[in-house]
Order: C-alpha cells, then sequence, then structure tokens
C-alpha cells in the first residue's frame, strides 16, 4: 500500500488537506485509509516530562513513534499483513482507545496527517511526501481561531509549540526532504513552492 504523508506546523492545513486528497482519490474509486499522528499521542506523562513549556519535550516526546511505526506503517510494508491500527490514544479525552485491529485493502492509498512526519525515524515510510508551509504569524492565529490557544504567535503561552517546531524545522529540514512543497498561507490559493526533482 502506497503511503502518504502531509506534514506542516500547528494550523498549516493538514488535516483538511490529507481529506481534499483522500477524497479526491475515493472519487477515482481508489481505496483510502486516513490516519493522523494525532492518534498516537503519548500520556501526559511522558508528554510533559521535560516540563509543560518545554520545547524540547513538545518536539521529542509528544508521539509515540515505535507504535506508529508497529500498528500502522510496517504491517503496510511489501509482504505486511495489512492489519493496522489507526489510532491508540485520545489527547481530547486524556486516555488510551482500545486498540481496533482492521484488514486494510490492497492495492491502496494510505494518507496520514501530522506535525514533524519528517522526522529521521519515518522519513523512509512514506512513498510521496507534503509540506505545507506556513508562518507562524498565519498559522497560530488559525489555531487560536479553532479555540485552541492564543493567537499571538509569540506569546508565552505558545513558547512550547512555536520553539518546539522551529526546532524541528532546524533538525529535519522537512522542507528539504518533502516530495513537494505547498505554499498554504492562502487556504483558497494554495500554491507548489517545490516540487520534487
Amino acid at each position: 500500500m502506497l503511503r502518504v504523508a502531509v506534514d506542516g506546523v500547528d494550523g498549516a492545513g493538514k488535516t483538511v488537506f490529507a481529506d481534499e486528497l483522500a477524497h479526491a482519490l475515493d472519487r477515482r474509486a481508489i481505496a483510502v485509509v486516513r490516519a493522523s499522528v494525532d492518534g498516537f499521542h503519548h500520556p501526559p506523562l511522558v508528554r510533559y516530562r521535560r516540563g509543560r513549556r518545554s520545547p524540547e519535550g513538545f518536539f521529542l516526546d509528544s508521539y509515540d513513534y515505535p507504535a506508529l511505526e508497529r500498528l500502522l506503517l510496517r504491517p503496510l510494508d511489501p509482504g505486511g499483513d495489512r492489519r493496522i491500527v489507526r489510532a491508540i490514544y485520545d489527547v481530547a479525552a486524556e486516555r488510551p482507545v482500545p486498540h481496533q485491529v482492521e484488514t486494510v485493502p490492497a492495492p491502496g492509498v494510505l494518507v496520514v496527517d501530522g506535525i514533524f512526519l519528517h522526522r529521521r525515524e519515518l522519513r523512509a515510510h512514506w512513498h510521496y511526501s507534503v509540506f505545507l508551509q506556513v508562518d507562524f504569524t498565519v498559522s497560530i492565529p488559525r489555531v487560536a481561531g479553532r479555540g485552541d490557544g492564543d493567537p499571538d504567535p509569540w506569546s508565552a503561552r505558545n513558547h512550547r509549540y512555536v520553539e518546539g517546531q522551529r526546532l524541528y524545522l532546524r533538525s529535519c529540514r522537512p522542507q528539504r526532504h518533502a516530495s513537494v512543497v505547498i505554499d498554504n498561507t492562502v487556504l483558497a490559493e494554495a500554491s507548489i513552492v517545490s516540487p520534487c526533482d
């Protein structure tokens, strides 16, 4: 099964983009499986072990990548059994969720959205990847508009998230590794910045 990542900072429009991509594939009678890295959050004891305001903690401790690989990505490798789990944790409710195992069709496409998807340990899993490029002056107010946080990117409340994502951008260089970089500053006017070679 082909695996596609839709990456970008918080508020870049990843979920909507991934949903629209999945819908477009579905209209072409291509079997699509949708998932999000948000289904693989760590519980608070792990997420905040470096402190609630730690950017390093946000980047390093937010998600259970071994579980994401073991339960969602590796089963779709050639020779894998295609038995996947799409989520193990409900971060809104702050509780684990029972593993719901499902067998997905082959051929088909897995579309995964989320932050930090071009981390070194994940890159090899993607057959194709998108990075949605949006400045924090746009993305953070978008997140706040959903009722989540302060619209000021430089607010102390946003320090953990903005600086954690800056750490990701510097250390993992997702724009360099993505198959395509799309400027998603204006949602209705997304444009390709850097296609793959």
